[in-house]
């Protein structure tokens, strides 16, 4: 299967990457299902940059190269959020579950914007052009996530980002924080 030689070779190049461990933090199996299913239901997140000095944040469709922990964006050159990540790389994402569940339910405590799970992400973002060795994984990630975005990677002035991961912290509700790792935050995209 075509996408299984794409992560494949994602992750070998994800492998090559060296990282210093700085512990794991654990987690409880509820907990991680619910990052998880955060993750594979969210297709937007809150992009935050720095523009010019100050706090930006915008919305962008994102998906996951789960191989590496990587975030993968495409955006428009005119976009003020992309013309901060290449004049400052350090960016934050920020992902929130919906109140209602893909099986049409609500979560618990639905009516309480605070008790939803949510995650922020911190991380550098890295252009990805097409000669770059990961870009044809991103780009069939990216495509997979959001098909209906097929006609922009026709446009010359979109490009392919990957948000690389310094840390994350996610809430999976009420006394419920974790703080995770670049290693394990990819053992759980992995898992």
């Amino acid at each position: 299967m075509r996408r299984n030689s794409l992560a494949a070779g994602a992750l070998q190049i994800c492998a090559a990457k060296k990282l210093n461990y700085t512990g794991a933090v654990s987690l409880t199996d509820a907990d991680l299902h619910l990052l998880r299913t955060l993750l594979q239901t969210q297709r937007l997140a809150a992009l935050a940059t720095l523009h010019r000095g100050e706090p930006a944040v915008s919305m962008v469709p994102v998906a996951l190269l789960p191989e590496c922990g990587s975030t993968v964006l495409h955006v428009s050159r005119l976009a003020t959020h992309t013309k901060d990540m290449l004049e400052q790389p350090a960016v934050a994402l920020l992902f929130v579950a919906d109140a209602t569940l893909p099986s049409g339910g609500e979560t618990p405590d639905a009516h309480n914007p605070l008790a939803r799970p949510r995650l922020s992400l911190k991380g550098r973002a890295l252009p990805c052009p097409p000669d770059a060795p990961r870009y044809a994984a991103a780009r069939a990630a990216y495509l997979e996530r959001l098909p209906e975005a097929r006609e922009l990677f026709e446009f010359p002035d979109f490009a392919l980002f990957l948000i690389e991961p310094v840390s994350a912290r996610f809430v999976a509700g009420f006394g419920r924080a974790h703080s995770l790792t670049v290693e394990r935050w990819r053992a759980a995209l992995a898992g």
